[in-house]
């Protein structure tokens, strides 16, 4: 079916350009792809352009599409999932050629992907999930490695400080959350490879409150805790406040690791309240939908990581003191 649509939508362009060859006077397309030369239209639907994350990623989704000389309009679901449904699908009544989405409610993309299927266009979805549905891609991040990368660098802290205890806490995001859910299965299969014991993995639903209470009880029952990773920032510096409050340094003597790269992290590494941080890249996450987009268009096969599940992952960077100031600002 994905062949066809794409198929579809690779002949429409052809013969756009077939019939604009006739004229000699315009030079535009001369030396340019047709993925690059002819007009397309790219719809976005964004999960909530009120967060920071959202807005990077928006940014470096309209970057890109203008850099092919496409035209871009964009839709705002506002963390609402009727929003999601109808604005998406007013998308693909306007006639986009792609409909490039961040999903707030993945289970509810069924219509959307649908529609868009009927009438030959490629949906690229960007981060959260895909609902189990056709689409022809999913860009996430590559949470297993940013689990695997904050074990490593735990180890190396741990061993820097001259820390003996082998105990770790993981605390993990909401069940839901499928895709940030790698993060710390990669950490705890990494921890463990190097001979640390998890004595502590619990959920802390991705709220800093939640993890702050995990944290202090695991300290209740393990004072000894060498290092702690968190599916998330707030709930990373939620933990390190519970270090704090329990009479610990959160950076000397334990080691304790974020997930986002958001600012409030930046700022306590920047601080010494934190030890790190994994930063995900919302704006090239945004410009490799568009790529992807690019290639559903001339029929490419796409560069899936992950075939089976149409994954494409955007790698992940260790925020540490070292590196912090890059991030800053």
């Amino acid at each position: 079916m994905k062949s066809i649509k794409i198929a579809a939508v690779a002949a429409s362009l052809l013969l756009a350009a077939t019939a604009c060859s006739s004229s000699t006077d315009d030079d535009d397309s001369k030396g340019s792809d047709s993925s690059s030369s002819d007009k397309l239209k790219v719809g976005f639907s964004v999960y909530d352009m009120q967060y920071e994350y959202f807005q990077k990623m928006e940014e470096g989704t309209k970057v890109a599409v203008e850099a092919k000389g496409w035209d871009y309009v964009l839709h705002d679901e506002k963390s609402d999932e009727n929003e999601m449904v109808t604005g998406a699908q007013a998308l693909l009544d306007q006639g986009v050629d792609v409909l490039i989405i961040s999903p707030f409610k993945p289970d509810a993309l069924g219509p959307i992907i649908a529609k868009a299927d009927d009438m030959g266009v490629p949906v690229i979805v960007d981060d959260i999930g895909g609902g189990g549905t056709p689409y022809d891609a999913i860009v996430i991040s590559d949470n297993e490695d940013g689990g695997t990368q904050a074990a490593d660098y735990i180890d190396e802290q741990i061993k820097s400080l001259g820390i003996t205890s082998k105990k770790v806490v993981s605390i993990t995001c909401e069940p839901s959350a499928v895709y940030a859910a790698r993060r710390n299965s990669g950490f705890r299969a990494e921890i463990e490879s190097l001979g640390y014991e998890v004595v502590t993995e619990l959920s802390g639903n991705s709220k800093a409150e939640e993890a702050y209470k995990i944290m202090k009880d695991a300290l209740a029952k393990n004072d000894d805790i060498a290092g702690v990773f968190s599916c998330n920032d707030p709930m990373a510096v939620a933990a390190s406040n519970a270090v704090l409050d329990a009479g610990k340094d959160p950076v000397k003597d334990m080691v304790t690791v974020g997930f986002n790269g958001d600012a409030e992290a930046i700022t306590a590494i920047s601080d010494g309240q934190l030890s790190a941080t994994v930063a995900q890249d919302p704006a090239a996450m945004g410009a490799l939908t568009v790529d992807l987009a690019a290639d559903a268009v001339d029929g490419t096969e796409l560069p899936f990581d992950n075939a089976e599940d149409r994954e494409v992952y955007q790698g992940v960077t260790l925020v540490t003191p070292d590196n912090v100031a890059d991030f800053a600002g």
